[in-house]
């Protein structure tokens, strides 16, 4: 019977995660929609600081699309553990991808469509080889777990890393480096999971019948998990509206999981009891994620799809068997890469600004 049960919270916490990655993924678009208006318009920019997005439909409607994943994401994580649904949240970047080509023009090429892929496959393989979180039925056992010496430490660091990326780094390499704000965003999100997670508790025991909104600990939670989503929010518009879409979503997904899946272990203890297998596994598919990611970063101004694949079979195949080019070929290939090279030179001083530089952080 109780084995019966586990599958079946297991296919609720798999269909309530999938669908807060359709919401989410829909919400970065919808978002960024809103924030274009108000650029066009002459608003001072959420990357400046401003709030005038706070007027804006759309980006209302972002903010509720944004709200029912979480929604959704806060019931998947009451049913199932942190390990099986973050890395879920891959599908958030496919979903905003493919709707940021068809709502926004940023186009993907073939890299981006492949990195697209291999973050779902990692993502498969971590959830098949998620290890299994220690059973936390009670609000006096996830006290317990809160206060230990090793999750002190990490919250404390996690503290102090974001007050210096918002007091220090922020104001002198927010508007240039595209990890700042999304730094800030991921490592605060991995306490707010840890107060969802205490909050499902808190629900599941109030529908027992306990008294839960006498212990102290779900009031901290509640206030703990405002804070942590007030800030998330605030920082993740800001990365929005300077950088494209497509390059936030997956990065925010990379750091984040990685900031979650730290924070589980450390509070769960979920790698005490893994076999080699899986944690082989694990790392294997998280190591797959960040490859996709780095696909669909790297190559991004890269403007290679299938149509020029045969193309530059052709070309290499030409190379290898030492047959000479011709002189009307030569000519093309000389004017093709001219005008290629200018087109880069310039949009290069936009896109700088607009994707953001890793290389400054």
């Amino acid at each position: 019977m109780s084995q019966i049960r586990g599958k079946y919270d297991f296919c609720i916490g798999l269909v309530l995660a999938m669908s807060s990655s359709i919401f989410i993924g829909g919400s970065f678009i919808l978002k960024k929609k809103g924030l274009l208006r108000l650029a066009r318009k002459g608003s001072m920019r959420a990357g400046q600081g401003g709030h005038a997005y706070l007027k804006e439909w759309l980006w209302w409607a972002g903010l509720l699309s944004m709200g029912a994943g979480e929604v959704a994401n806060f019931a998947a994580y009451a049913f199932a553990p942190a390990t099986l649904v973050t890395p879920l949240g891959a599908l958030s970047v496919l979903v905003s991808a493919i709707l940021s080509s068809f709502f926004l023009n940023e186009k993907l090429n073939l890299h981006g469509k492949i990195g697209c892929l291999l973050s779902i496959l990692g993502s498969t393989v971590m959830v098949i080889h998620a290890p299994q979180e220690e059973e936390v039925e009670t609000l006096d056992e996830m006290s317990h777990k809160l206060g230990d010496p090793g999750f002190v430490v990490f919250a404390t660091l996690v503290v102090i890393v974001s007050l210096i990326l918002i007091c220090v780094v922020g104001p002198r390499h927010g508007q240039t480096n595209i990890l700042v704000y999304i730094t800030i965003c991921s490592v605060i999100g991995a306490l707010s999971v840890s107060c969802v997670k205490g909050l499902g508790i808190a629900i599941k025991e109030l529908f027992a019948g306990k008294p839960v909104l006498k212990h102290p600990l779900s009031w901290i939670l509640l206030l703990s998990l405002t804070v942590c989503v007030s800030t998330q929010i605030n920082y993740l518009n800001r990365a929005l509206d300077i950088f494209n879409t497509s390059i936030v979503t997956p990065i925010y997904y990379v750091i984040f999981t990685t900031s979650v899946l730290t924070c589980s272990a450390i509070l769960f203890k979920e790698w005490q009891h893994m076999a080699a297998d899986d944690i082989i596994g694990t790392f294997s598919g998280f190591l797959t994620i960040i490859v996709g990611i780095f696909l669909l970063h790297a190559f991004k101004d890269v403007n290679f799809t299938l149509a020029n694949l045969p193309l530059s079979l052709r070309k290499d195949d030409r190379a290898a068997n030492g047959t000479l080019l011709s002189t009307y070929d030569s000519f093309n290939d000389d004017e093709e890469s001219s005008a290629c090279l200018g087109e880069m030179q310039s949009t290069e001083s936009l896109s700088a600004r607009r994707n953001g530089s890793l290389s400054a952080f």
